[in-house]
């Protein structure tokens, strides 16, 4: 609820601060007097796009601030926290604009982005006119305010929530189709190098030990016979029967020698243990460096073709193997694609049935709700004079989508036989207000905590239809708060609030104020608004008559 406004600088106020109040909140006075810039300066502090030239001429900068009465359940806590900003009982608003066109805001002493403010005025105030395009003349919200009417926030959930499901299966389905043709794009291609891998089976390492083997064979085959050499060097006919000769020798002539042959002779005989070790090693080695000569040829054929077959591949030998398990498993999905295909089609199938079913549940309750919103609105033209006039929301199909499948609009027929168009184009000036009027009284039942601005919207009435005029928004206000800008004076009266927007001049500077009435001057206004500019005392007792209610 709107509890005040302190405005600073902005077009022809120089300064203003306003108390206002629950109920019906009127503001009257002539034409050019500065209503217009009262809420073009409550629209600024609330982040609202307008004008933008709102600085007093003369002045550094233009100041508003605002400020509000929070309950514990107000929907602007949740923006307050969504954005970090501190949340009480009290919400202060200030925005201020330099000259140069700078603008700056704070929400609660923080300063804040102008997309915050607009949000939080979505919470806070609505403001209703003849130009209003941001509330029942929109086409685009009337889904919402008919979705609002009908409390369908469990059965918007399960459309949501079954688009969400829906839309995830459908990506499922089309990412493995795409996967799918992909692959059997290059199916031959698989196929053909599969079975070649298959063919040729490489193990992985294989390559390097293929590798090791050849070289080691090549290796034998070159020192072999030096090897062999060597080996019969040492043997019986050489260097062993050599030693066992000379060792034969020294023994048969050891006893005559008086132990001088004795460590000769132990010497020669740790040569011949190291001299067995070495034939023992250099057999072990001959043994190993015997090979099948088809083992090499075999070999090099095995080693040739796992390389041939990675050159082909453009891989190294050693990611070979792992090569020909991918292409496997793209073959393996590819031959299992058909099934999955199935399945994420049964899928989407299923999907699509239960958004079916929750979109057709959404859209009857909201035929139904139109049907009752119809006769609501119906029962509250008469009282404005316009019994003759059919008001219809009319739901019609639009592509599906997280909202239904439905497309709402308010139409209007003013007389009986009437073409019915659109809310905005069809009904004039002074019937647009009163169908605004009735659609709103009818959406607003059971509701509270509410500031509605409704900006001359009795425009084009007068008599006993301005009266219902007021006493409509009079209802309205007994649930919450409601501010009139008005230039009737049936609707002024009815006001638990009056304020009168007056202009003046002084040293050449003209400057607009609003003033709040006593209950005498009261009278006077109402008989201003009644007779004009003169006064007279018919027109004072009218008034009188009129504020007696």
């Amino acid at each position: 609820m709107l509890r005040g406004l302190d405005i600073s600088d902005m077009l022809i106020i120089e300064r203003l601060e306003l108390s206002f109040q629950p109920g019906l909140n009127v503001l009257t006075g002539e034409t050019g007097a500065g209503k217009s810039i009262l809420l073009d300066s409550l629209g600024f502090v609330l982040g609202w796009r307008g004008r933008a030239d709102l600085v007093r001429q003369g002045a550094a900068q233009g100041e508003v601030t605002a400020w509000f009465d929070l309950t514990d359940n107000h929907p602007a806590r949740a923006v307050l926290q969504e954005a970090g900003l501190p949340c009480g009982d009290e919400l202060i608003l200030r925005r201020i604009n330099t000259s140069e066109g700078r603008k700056t805001a704070w929400v609660n002493d923080r300063r804040c982005s102008g997309e915050v403010l607009r949000a939080l005025s979505e919470t806070l105030v609505e403001l209703h006119g003849q130009h209003d395009d941001r509330g029942l003349l929109n086409p685009r919200g009337h889904r919402a305010i008919l979705d609002d009417f009908a409390d369908t926030g469990a059965a918007r959930a399960k459309v949501r929530q079954a688009w969400t499901t829906l839309g995830a299966a459908r990506k499922a389905a089309a990412r493995a189709a795409e996967e799918r043709a992909a692959i059997m794009a290059e199916e031959d291609f698989l196929r053909h190098a599969v079975a070649e891998l298959d063919k040729l089976n490489p193990a992985e390492g294989e390559e390097a030990l293929l590798d090791a083997r050849r070289r080691q064979m090549q290796a034998a085959e070159k020192i072999r016979a030096d090897v062999v050499n060597a080996y019969e060097a040492m043997g019986q006919n050489g260097a062993e029967g050599s030693l066992g000769e000379a060792l034969r020798w020294l023994d048969g002539a050891a006893e005559r020698a008086e132990g001088a042959l004795e460590s000769p002779m132990a010497a020669l005989g740790r040569a011949m243990v190291e001299l067995d070790e070495a034939m023992t090693g250099v057999a072990s080695a001959m043994d190993a460096m015997t090979f099948d000569p088809m083992e090499l040829e075999e070999t090099e054929e095995r080693l040739f073709a796992i390389r041939a077959m990675a050159r082909k591949h453009d891989v190294s030998p050693e990611e070979l193997a792992g090569f020909g398990a991918t292409l496997r498993a793209k073959l393996d999905a590819l031959d299992a694609s058909e099934v999955a295909e199935i399945a994420l089609a049964k899928a989407v199938e299923e999907a699509e049935a239960h958004y079916d079913n929750a979109a057709a549940a959404l859209s009857a309750a909201r035929k139904n709700a139109a049907k009752k919103l119809d006769k609501a609105v119906s029962g509250e033209l008469a009282p404005l004079k316009m019994e003759r006039a059919v008001f219809e929301t009319q739901i019609t199909l639009e592509e599906a989508g997280a909202e239904g499948r439905d497309a709402v609009g308010f139409t209007v027929a003013t007389n009986p036989g009437a073409p019915a168009g659109p809310l905005g184009k069809i009904a004039s000036g002074g019937e647009l207000s009163r169908f605004l009027l009735a659609l709103k009284v009818c959406l607003t039942r059971g509701q509270s905590g509410i500031t509605m601005i409704f900006d001359e919207i009795d425009r084009g009435v007068g008599g006993a239809t301005a009266d219902a005029v007021g006493r409509r928004l009079s209802a309205l206000a007994s649930g919450g708060q409601v501010l009139v800008v008005t230039h009737s004076p049936q609707v002024a009266a009815l006001g638990a609030h009056h304020w009168r927007v007056q202009k003046g001049v002084s040293k050449g500077v003209t400057t607009s104020s609003v003033v709040p009435l006593s209950p005498p001057e009261r009278v006077d206004e109402v008989a201003r608004m009644l007779a004009g500019d003169t006064i007279t005392d018919a027109a004072r007792a009218a008034a009188e008559v009129l504020l007696a209610g």
